[in-house]
C-alpha cells in the first residue's frame, strides 16, 4: 500500500491552538483581577486579552517547533514577549503619543481606566514579562542571562523605545526611507526578531540556526510594519479594529507616503522572500514560520 500523505498544514488550526495555549499561560502568571490593587490588574488582563492575534507568542512557538523544542518550555517566553508587546500598544496609544481612542475594536485602555491608570498597566506589564521570563528553564547553550539579556535588549532604549522616540521625533517631518527603515527595524522588527531568537533558545537551537532565525526575524519584522503601512491607507477602521487613516492625517511618515503603495508592496515582497530564504537551512522543518510568514504577507488587517 502506499504511504499515508500527511494532511497539508492549516495555520488558522495551528494560530488558534497556541493563542488558547498562550491565553491559558498569562492567565496562570497573571495576578488575578481581584488582587489587591484590583484596578491595575483588571486594567493589565483589558489590553492582555482585548483579542489579539498573539503573533509574537505563536513566533516564538514556531520557532522552537522548527528547532525540535517543545511548547512547554517555550511557553514563558511566548508570554514574556506578548506582554511587552501589549505594554508598547498600551503606551502608544496615549495622547501623548499615537492618541488612539480604539484598539482591536475596542476602547483603548486609557479611554476606559484613565491616562495615569494606562500608564501604569503598561509598567506593569513590562515589568510582568521579565518575572514570567526569570521562571523558564536553562539549556545548555543559553542560561538564564542570556535569555533575558536577549529580552532587554530587543525592548531597550536601542531597539523598541528607540524606535519609538523616532517615530515621535518624525512626525511631520521630511524623511528618509532609511530614516524610516531605522524606526521599523527597532519598533517593529526588534522584537519579532527577539521572538524567534527566544524561541530557538528554548529548543537549544545551534548557532547557525539562531543565526537564521535572526535573519528570519528581522526581515518578517520590516515586512510586517511595510504591510501595517500600506494597510492603513487602504483598509477601514472597521476592517483594521483600531483608527484607518491616521497615518495620513498626521502627517507620519510611511512606506506609501515615501515611496508610493505600489513600490511598498513591491518592498513587502522583497522582505519576505529574503525571509522565506532564511529558513533553507531547516530543511522543511519550519513549516509553522513559513506559513506565518505568508500570513502576515497577504493579511488584511
Amino acid at each position: 500500500m502506499p504511504a499515508k500523505k500527511s494532511a497539508p498544514f492549516d495555520l488558522s488550526v495551528w494560530v488558534n491552538a497556541q493563542a488558547k495555549a498562550v491565553d491559558r499561560a498569562l492567565d496562570m502568571f497573571l495576578p488575578k483581577p481581584s488582587a489587591k490593587p484590583a484596578t491595575i490588574h483588571k486594567a493589565m488582563r483589558y489590553s492582555l486579552f482585548a483579542g489579539g492575534k498573539r503573533m509574537r507568542p505563536a513566533l516564538v512557538l514556531a520557532a522552537a517547533e522548527a528547532c525540535g523544542g517543545k511548547a512547554d518550555e517555550a511557553m514563558p517566553l511566548a508570554c514574556a514577549v506578548e506582554c511587552i508587546h501589549t505594554y508598547s500598544l498600551i503606551h502608544d496609544d496615549l495622547p501623548a503619543m499615537d492618541n488612539d481612542d480604539f484598539r482591536r475594536g475596542k476602547p483603548t485602555n486609557h479611554k476606559v481606566f484613565g491616562e495615569g491608570i494606562a500608564v501604569l498597566a503598561g509598567d506593569a506589564l513590562l515589568t510582568q514579562a521579565f518575572e514570567i521570563a526569570a521562571q523558564c528553564r536553562t539549556w545548555p547553550r543559553y542560561d538564564l542571562r542570556a535569555v533575558i539579556l536577549d529580552l532587554a535588549v530587543a525592548s531597550g532604549s536601542l531597539q523598541l523605545i528607540a524606535g519609538q522616540v523616532a517615530d515621535l521625533e518624525g512626525e511631520g517631518k521630511g524623511l528618509s526611507v532609511p530614516q524610516l527603515r531605522y524606526i521599523h527595524e527597532r519598533k517593529t522588527s526588534a522584537l519579532l526578531c527577539c521572538s524567534v531568537r527566544l524561541g530557538g533558545m528554548s529548543a537549544n537551537c545551534t548557532p547557525a540556526q539562531l543565526k537564521a532565525l535572526t535573519d528570519f526575524g528581522y526581515h518578517v519584522g520590516l515586512a510586517f510594519q511595510v504591510i501595517d503601512d500600506i494597510l492603513d491607507v487602504t483598509q477601514t477602521s472597521e476592517t483594521l479594529g483600531k483608527t484607518a487613516g491616521k497615518d495620513v492625517a498626521t502627517q507620519k511618515a510611511t512606506y506609501p507616503r515615501l515611496v508610493g503603495l505600489e513600490k511598498s508592496k513591491r518592498i513587502a515582497r522583497e522582505l519576505t522572500d529574503k525571509a522565506f530564504a532564511a529558513l533553507k537551512p531547516f530543511k522543511g522543518r519550519a513549516v509553522a514560520l513559513e506559513a506565518l510568514a505568508k500570513y502576515l504577507l497577504e493579511r488584511d488587517r
